[in-house]
């Protein structure tokens, strides 16, 4: 029986985890400390605890991530969608270690992760694409050079990552220098590295979408496509398969563009091949996704093609389990459930959720990291769920995801459950008073149209951040490393210490070398608070406008952080003049970066350090005439 170690947390692990059940595989799940007794850690045959809390020290350490596969015994690792998903030193470290990578190989990676590369190969496998230079920028006057020969608008692009981070349109000429600055800039945070190119920008483009998988032999099949035009912040929240409105044509362009493209580097696994289509049907190659998409259930829901089952067939030497593409049956739409405030500008909201009610009825499926008690992390994505309707076709679809969505009931994190309802009921995307089925809305829709709609929701209140309490017993003769919530410790030194060894290592789990460990059914028990590590605090939500000083006055010289995040940098000199609307420092919450304004002009001297964790409504600065 293959063991395989899924480097993921959150729905997708828990996905990972119920396919390899599926195909007699045994899982290994991973989690930071806050999300011991989380579902995925729960429910896979064994659970390493990655000491840390943050990201960088859990999910993105590959060598935790490979400790915790020696320590389980592992023959393969899973990698998810983001985090290591689309590194190609991780693929590489994995193989070296003598492992399975559940991916294309570390050169394909490489290859397609890089736009400029990717680019490359599109080209010279006829994909469409508008106008470009196909190699990293030297500086801002070859972006001036580009558009007298071209014309306006363009747009400047990170060579590697995405997200839209790194990315600047330029609409006049004169602002060339700066976007260009700017996006290489955001790309070297974001991305470690400051490589850029330029395309021509399309106005209004829907963002199409190809499914391949590979037998890393030299066979790539395009499974479907989809449309994923509704984003935020280039970010996706409603998807459906099969893409509406495109031609014959236009499809199987798509479909053979992507083929084309992923032949070219042997891809193994499952990836997706993005493409935009502008509204006068201009359509340009986008970029490659070396791994699963999130809204990959799309796919499945109107193909039947299990696609995590086909990575591990691929991975295990079994090959794909299909010859070609199988003709798409009934339409399918995903509703992304992120806990974020679409009446905030969208910005996340991480709390416990006090209550939840997930829909039921024909076509519903729900793929899920969370249930009622769990909490969203401040440290991590935003997405909580996804829920995935299926019908005959696609106004049956829409329906009856509408209705899904009212039913849908989720207390306590703000979310974008009312933008979701107001997108299915657009005539935009829906199709009209007349029914005519088109699509008219695309990738900035949702910001110049909707935006204007939604009121604030309820701050959830905020979460107590403490580690576990770390400690060694002996077991079988060897040391091992015991990890505890302060709920825990509490209960045992309330207790008596004698006695509590083996309930402690059932309640909490342990690994000798470092990550700690718990088999299935041993988790920290989650009606406890415990389960997803600290509880929450007790305690009004923090008021819009900051919070009171110690006097329990309001100081309305303070700043008050908009997000629980990380403050990843000021923007200002402490005791630098400042004026109103001014940005002084920038937070990182949920994978997402939030700019903060000064609300006044003054003096500005701050309260918080770059890299401190930050509640809503804390002061991080205080700005002074």
């Amino acid at each position: 029986m293959p063991t395989v170690l899924i480097a993921n947390r959150g729905e997708i692990a828990l996905r990972v985890i119920r396919a390899c059940a599926v195909a007699g595989h045994r899982s290994v799940a991973v989690c930071a400390e806050q999300d011991l007794g989380a579902l995925h850690a729960e429910l896979a045959d064994e659970t390493h605890v990655l000491p840390g809390t943050s990201a960088a020290d859990t999910y993105l350490n590959a060598e935790a991530l490979l400790s915790a596969a020696r320590a389980a015994g592992a023959d393969a690792i899973h990698p998810g969608y983001g985090f290591l998903s689309e590194s190609a030193e991780f693929a590489a470290a994995v193989e070296a270690a003598g492992l399975i990578w559940i991916g294309p190989t570390a050169e394909a990676i490489r290859a397609l992760g890089d736009k400029v590369t990717a680019r490359q190969l599109a080209q010279r496998v006829g994909a469409p694409l508008a106008p470009g230079i196909d190699r990293p920028l030297k500086d801002a006057s070859e972006v001036e050079d580009f558009i007298a020969a071209h014309g306006l608008p363009v747009v400047i692009k990170a060579a590697h990552g995405g997200g839209g981070r790194g990315m600047k349109v330029v609409r006049e000429a004169a602002e060339a220098p700066a976007a260009f600055e700017a996006a290489s800039r955001e790309a070297r945070e974001a991305f470690g590295r400051g490589e850029c190119f330029v395309e021509r920008f399309l106005e209004r483009p829907r963002h199409v979408e190809v499914q391949v998988l590979g037998d890393g032999e030299g066979t790539v099949i395009a499974v479907g496509d989809r449309d994923c035009s509704a984003q935020r912040r280039n970010q996706k929240l409603v998807e459906e398969a099969p893409a509406p409105d495109l031609s014959r044509e236009q499809r199987e362009r798509l479909h053979r563009s992507a083929e084309r493209i992923c032949a070219e580097v042997g891809y193994r696994g499952a990836g997706t091949v993005e493409f935009l289509l502008g509204a006068e049907g201009t359509m340009t190659f986008l970029e490659v996704n070396t791994r699963l998409q999130v809204e990959h259930p799309v796919t499945e829901a109107v193909t039947g093609v299990d696609l995590v089952a086909e990575q591990l067939r691929v991975a295990f030497g079994e090959g794909l389990s299909l010859a070609s593409a199988p003709e798409p049956r009934g339409h399918a739409v995903e509703v992304r459930v992120n806990a974020e405030d679409p009446g905030r500008g969208f910005l996340p909201s991480p709390g416990r959720i006090t209550a939840l009610r997930v829909p039921g009825g024909p076509g519903m499926r729900w793929d899920s990291g969370v249930t009622a008690g769990d909490a969203v992390q401040p440290a991590f994505d935003s997405l909580m769920a996804k829920l995935i309707v299926h019908g005959p076709d696609r106004e049956t679809a829409i329906r009856r995801t509408r209705a899904a969505v009212r039913e849908l009931q989720i207390e306590g994190p703000a979310t974008v459950l009312p933008c979701a309802l107001a997108i299915l009921e657009h005539p935009d995307f829906c199709g009209g008073p007349a029914g005519d089925g088109g699509l008219r809305i695309h990738t900035q829709w949702i910001e110049s149209v909707l935006m204007p709609e939604f009121a604030p929701q309820r701050r959830p209140a905020p979460l107590a951040q403490a580690p576990l309490h770390r400690f060694r017993v002996e077991v079988d003769g060897r040391s091992v490393e015991l990890g505890l919530p302060s709920e825990a410790v509490g209960a045992l030194l309330g207790a008596g210490v004698a006695g509590t060894a083996a309930g402690a290592g059932a309640g909490a789990g342990a690994a000798a070398g470092g990550p700690c460990e718990a088999t299935s059914g041993g988790g920290a028990d989650p009606a406890s608070g415990a389960a997803a590590g600290p509880g929450a605090r007790s305690g009004a939500v923090a008021a819009e406008g900051g919070r009171p000083d110690a006097n329990g006055e309001p100081d309305p010289a303070a700043v008050p952080a908009p997000v629980t995040g990380t403050l990843v940098s000021r923007r200002a000199e402490d005791g630098a003049r400042v004026e109103a609307g001014e940005e002084i420092a920038m937070l990182s919450a949920m994978k997402m970066e939030t700019p903060v304004t000064a609300h006044t002009g003054g003096t500005v001297t701050f309260l918080a350090e770059e890299g401190a964790l930050v509640e809503a409504g804390e002061p991080l600065a205080r700005i002074e005439d």
